[in-house]
C-alpha cells in the first residue's frame, strides 16, 4: 500500500516523462527567444501563399471547424484557464508568499485588459470604415444601416477594414505561455501532487501552443488581407514585448516568472 502512495502508476510515469521532454525540447530558452520572429515568418509565408498560390476551400477554412469553434474563438479563455493554476502553483512553491502569487497572477489581469482593449478597438475600426451592402455578392449599398451589428441583424453584409483578431490573439497567447512556462524549469516541486499537476498543466499548455500556432498559420493562408494580418500580428507581438520585455522588468508590475538571470540582468520574483 505504501508503494502505491509514494510511487506513481504507469500512466503518471508516462505523463511525467512526456512533460519533461516537452519542457526540455519545446518549452526551452531557444524556442522562447525566437518564437516572435518565427510567428512573423509564418504570417508572411502564409500571406504569400494566399496571394500567389491560393488554396482550394477545405475543412480548415470553414469557420465552423472544431478547432475554430471550440478553441480559437475562446483562445484567451483557454489560455487563462490553464495559466492561472500554473502561475499560482509555481509562484507559491517558489516563494511561499500569497502576495507574490497575487502579484504574478496580475499578468493574467493585464492580459485580459490587452485582449479586451485590442478586440474592442479592432471592432471600432471595422465599424467606422465599413459600409452595409445587400450581400457579399450583390454590392448594393444599404445607407440606412451605419452600424455593423444592425446591418448583419437585418440580413446585410458589412464590409470594413477588419484587422485580424486571430492574428492578434493567437501570437499573444502563444508568447505569453512561453514566457510563463519558464518557471517550471527552476521551481522544485517536493510534493507528488504538485509534480503531477504541473506535468498535466505542461501538457495542456503545450497542446494549446500547438493549436494556436497551427490556427495562426491557417488564418494567414486562408483569411484577411495582408495589411489586416500584419496589423493584427504586430499588435499581438507588441502587447507581449511591452509587458514581458519592458514593463515586467520594473518593480511596479506583475514581474517576471522565476527564471535564470536574463540578458537584462533581472530575475523573476524579486524581493
Amino acid at each position: 500500500m505504501s508503494d502505491r502512495r509514494h510511487h506513481p502508476g504507469p500512466s503518471m510515469e508516462f505523463v511525467e516523462v512526456l512533460a519533461s521532454r516537452i519542457r526540455r525540447n519545446f518549452f526551452n530558452e531557444t524556442f522562447r527567444r525566437h518564437a516572435a520572429w518565427g510567428l512573423v515568418v509564418l504570417s508572411l509565408v502564409g500571406s504569400l501563399v494566399k496571394e500567389q498560390w491560393p488554396l482550394p476551400d477545405s475543412y480548415l477554412n470553414n469557420k465552423k471547424n472544431v478547432l475554430n469553434v471550440y478553441f480559437v474563438k475562446v483562445s484567451w479563455g483557454w489560455t487563462f484557464l490553464c495559466l492561472l493554476p500554473f502561475i499560482a502553483l509555481t509562484s507559491y512553491v517558489a516563494t511561499r508568499s500569497l502576495s507574490a502569487v497575487f502579484r504574478r497572477l496580475g499578468a493574467l489581469l493585464v492580459g485580459t485588459m490587452i485582449w479586451f482593449t485590442c478586440t474592442k478597438f479592432f471592432m471600432a475600426i471595422e465599424n467606422a470604415t465599413g459600409t452595409c451592402y445587400n450581400s457579399s455578392v450583390v454590392l448594393e449599398i444599404r445607407p440606412e444601416y451605419t452600424d455593423k451589428r444592425l446591418c448583419i441583424t437585418n440580413g446585410g453584409f458589412w464590409d470594413g477594414f477588419d484587422i485580424s483578431g486571430h492574428s492578434f490573439l493567437l501570437p499573444y497567447c502563444t508568447l505569453m505561455i512561453l514566457e510563463e512556462v519558464v518557471a517550471a524549469h527552476f521551481v522544485r516541486f517536493e510534493k507528488s501532487w504538485q509534480r503531477h499537476l504541473i506535468n498535466i498543466l505542461t501538457l495542456s499548455l503545450a497542446f494549446l501552443v500547438l493549436v494556436w500556432i497551427f490556427m495562426f498559420f491557417c488564418t494567414a493562408i486562408y483569411f484577411h488581407d495582408f495589411s489586416q494580418k500584419l496589423l493584427g500580428t504586430s499588435s499581438g507581438i507588441l502587447g507581449w514585448y511591452v509587458t514581458y520585455k519592458q514593463w515586467y522588468l520594473t518593480p511596479y508590475s506583475p514581474g517576471l516568472p522565476l527564471r535564470s538571470t536574463t540578458k537584462e540582468g533581472k530575475r523573476g520574483y524579486s524581493k
